[in-house]
């Protein structure tokens, strides 16, 4: 079972010591590997995706949130990784730092909107807002590019060739009459040759002399 609770900022209880440096367990530990939370964090490490639930909780705003928004936080928190549905580490990661950059972002925006905020702290806050939403851009293109939906796939199926022809596969650029007059030189024989039922140009036919305006003593022409 998924267990969160919101710390205060750095992540370290009020009125606690810090815990000394942390110590590696046992790296083969089978029964971690059952992947009960790999919706969450795309890993078949529970542990991680445990603690990757708990990075991305831990960038929520909760200063004006009591008890029962905190928790409604955390599940919306929860859901919004799921429904990303990351494949495994690296998408649960930018997923985390997608939310932890809209949270931050829509902070500033709010800050920005507040009706006493200062012409400055208003300018402040929207220039961050601006950086963080470029942000959130350049990692959801990230995420999109390692999924493989920035890449174009062209599939071939049928491809006809007639004797004497050429095939392309690949980008053409039609230019419609230059289009027509390529398919027809394509299809176009490679030699001359007398089609049958069609006359072929021959020497002039002896023609009758035409007579020559003038005297009547002249000879025709």
């Amino acid at each position: 079972m998924l267990e969160i609770e919101p710390t205060d900022r750095g992540g370290i209880m009020r009125g606690k010591k810090a815990d000394a440096q942390p110590t590696i367990g046992a790296v083969d530990d089978s029964d971690d590997y059952r992947g009960a939370l790999k919706r969450i964090g795309g890993s078949p490490s529970d542990k991680w995706n445990h603690f990757l639930a708990n990075q991305a909780v831990q960038t929520l705003w909760l200063g004006n949130s009591n008890k029962e928004a905190r928790q409604r936080q955390c599940g919306a928190t929860i859901a919004a990784l799921i429904g990303i549905t990351p494949k495994d580490e690296l998408e649960g990661m930018l997923a985390a730092q997608l939310l932890a950059s809209h949270y931050a972002a829509m902070e500033c925006y709010r800050r920005a909107m507040i009706p006493e905020q200062t012409f400055e702290g208003r300018r402040e806050s929207l220039s961050q807002a601006n950086k963080l939403s470029r942000t959130y851009a350049v990692l959801l293109e990230a995420l999109n590019h390692h999924r493989g939906k920035g890449q174009q796939k062209v599939t071939v199926e049928h491809v006809h060739v007639h004797q004497g022809g050429q095939a392309i596969v690949g980008a053409v650029n039609s230019g419609g009459g230059d289009t027509q007059k390529s398919q027809e030189q394509a299809h176009a024989p490679r030699g001359i040759t007398n089609e049958p039922g069609i006359p072929m140009w021959g020497p002039d036919p002896e023609r009758d002399a035409v007579p020559v305006a003038g005297s009547a003593g002249e000879a025709p022409v």
